[in-house]
This record gives structure tokens, C-alpha cells and sequence, in this order.
């Protein structure tokens, strides 16, 4: 799930669009510099069915520690009812997740590193479990051109507390890289993420068409990311992504359709900035 609209309309995954949003913590510490100090943002996310999420971060620039990022993200699966193992109906239950992040930067040169604290905490029907994980980023900023480069590795850490047992929680550890630039004279940034690097060879294979597996092309693809943005004004933006995995994930029977491609737009009214997108998971 992407963790803000700027995100969700780049196609759900970036680790190198620094100094825009400081939003951008949840992906890479590192993309959240001083320029961004003292700037908070809220968002929802109205997910399928009757799942949300919410997201709030805030950087702050202290006197002594410099620009610390705050983020908090909940997301909420509904009521939804359960079954006892003989498939009778028990009741209703509410369930959730609730990451509580803090994030650090630091510059040096044409290069600037980050790492995230994060708790995650996590309640299905009264099962409960947490985790205490770290990312850590950097970015390198090219001094002159429109030009960066991101590399972070996510969700480093351990359980803290397993869900009952017999659970055997595995933590989303993942690798992911990636480039954001702008051609000189063209209104257009362009930026390319390669993720899951830590599952290569794993890919997905619609279990519903045993008799068609993914080619060597598609297989690649479910690695890749790609998001650009029209600058069409300074403080007017256009946002598209494509994401290949999600595409094939969704595809059925009648084609992909839109699934995998995702829209949106940004403005800038003075100090105040709205961002909305737009993801296709049906025709």
C-alpha cells in the first residue's frame, strides 16, 4: 500500500525523489532534507472495501539534533466477522495496524544518508503482534543537474511480540533502488525504481493460467517501478506511474485493463499543498 497520494500516483514505489515531500521518509530517510524542516502533512487513503489509511508526519528542526521526521501511519481493515474452525460464525471484530516511525538525515557533500526507527504494531480479533525495524537510505544529489540516485534497505529488525505460538512472523525485508531525473529542457521528471531485490528469481505466476508462465521480460518487469510527473506550472504537477507487478497480479481472464497504471496531480495554493491519485484494481 502506498503511504501517501504523491507515492500512490508514481506507481506505489520511489526512493529518490528528494526534498519534495516529506512523505517520502516512509520510503527513504534520506530523501527528507532541511529544506523540508517544519513542514507536516496528513493524508487517507481510501483503500478496497471498506479498508483506510491514515498518515501524519511532521519534520522539526531542533536547535541541537537538527531535523528529526515524525511520521505515524494506521491502517484499518473494518469490522469484519469471523468463523471458528468448523466454519460457524462467531461475531464481528475489528482489526488494524499502526507504524509509529522516527527518521533522521545527515549531508555530506553531494551525498546524504538517513536511517527510520519503527515500531509496528498489529491486531487481528485480539491477536496481537509488533515488530522494531530500521531503514536505512542514502541518496547522492548531483550539485549542478536534475539528478538523484537512492538506494535504501527496509525493514531490518526482529519481532517483538508474535501473534500467538505457532505464528512465525517474516518481516517484508526488502532492497530497492532507483533514479529520479529531469532532461534540461524538457517539463518532464522521470523516475525508475527496481524493489524486491532481495527476492530475485521469485516471481509471480497467476496460479488461475498454469499453462502460460511469466517470460524472462516479464519477469524483470515485476522488479521494476516507473513514475513521472508533467511540471506544468511550478506549483501545478501532473503524476503517472506504471507498475508491472500489480498489473499482472491483477490481470484476468477479460485483460489487465488500467490495473498497474496510476494517476494524479499536485497544486500549491502559498503554503499549502494538495496532492490527489487515483489506482486502478478493476476494469
Amino acid at each position: 500500500m502506498p503511504t501517501h497520494a504523491r507515492l500512490g500516483a508514481l506507481g506505489g514505489i520511489n526512493v529518490s525523489v528528494a526534498d519534495v515531500d516529506v512523505n517520502f521518509t516512509f520510503n527513504n530517510p534520506a530523501l527528507v532534507g532541511d529544506t523540508l524542516a517544519n513542514q507536516a502533512s496528513a493524508g487517507y487513503l481510501f483503500y478496497l472495501a471498506d479498508v483506510g489509511q491514515a498518515t501524519i508526519t511532521y519534520a522539526h528542526d531542533f536547535k541541537n539534533a537538527g531535523v528529526l521526521t515524525f511520521g505515524v501511519r494506521h491502517v484499518n481493515y473494518g469490522e469484519l466477522v469471523g468463523y471458528d474452525a468448523s466454519g460457524m460464525e462467531t461475531g464481528s471484530f475489528n482489526s488494524g495496524e499502526t507504524e509509529i516511525l522516527i527518521g533522521k538525515s545527515h549531508q555530506v557533500g553531494v551525498f546524504r544518508l538517513g536511517a527510520n526507527v519503527k515500531g509496528v504494531f498489529s491486531n487481528f480479533a485480539g491477536f496481537r503482534g509488533s515488530a522494531l525495524l530500521a531503514d536505512v537510505g542514502g541518496v547522492f544529489i548531483h550539485p549542478k543537474k536534475q539528478l538523484v540516485a537512492g538506494l535504501v534497505i527496509r525493514n531490518l529488525g526482529f519481532v517483538l511480540n508474535e501473534f500467538s505460538e505457532t505464528s512465525n512472523t517474516d518481516l517484508p525485508f526488502d532492497v530497492q533502488a532507483g533514479t529520479t531525473f529531469k532532461p534540461e529542457h524538457m517539463p518532464v521528471r522521470f523516475s525508475f525504481t527496481i524493489y524486491n531485490l532481495a527476492r530475485l528469481g521469485k516471481a509471480y505466476d497467476d496460479p488461475a493460467n498454469a499453462a502460460d508462465d511469466p517470460s524472462s521480460l516479464d519477469k524483470i518487469m515485476q522488479h521494476v517501478n516507473m513514475g513521472f510527473e508533467l511540471l506544468i506550472h511550478k506549483h501545478v504537477n501532473i503524476l503517472a506511474g506504471y507498475n508491472s507487478l500489480r498489473q499482472q497480479e491483477l490481470t484476468d481472464v477479460d485483460g489487465s485493463g488500467m490495473r498497474g497504471f496510476t494517476f494524479g496531480f499536485s497544486v500549491r495554493i502559498k503554503q499549502v499543498e494538495c496532492v490527489v491519485s487515483r489506482a486502478s484494481y478493476s476494469v
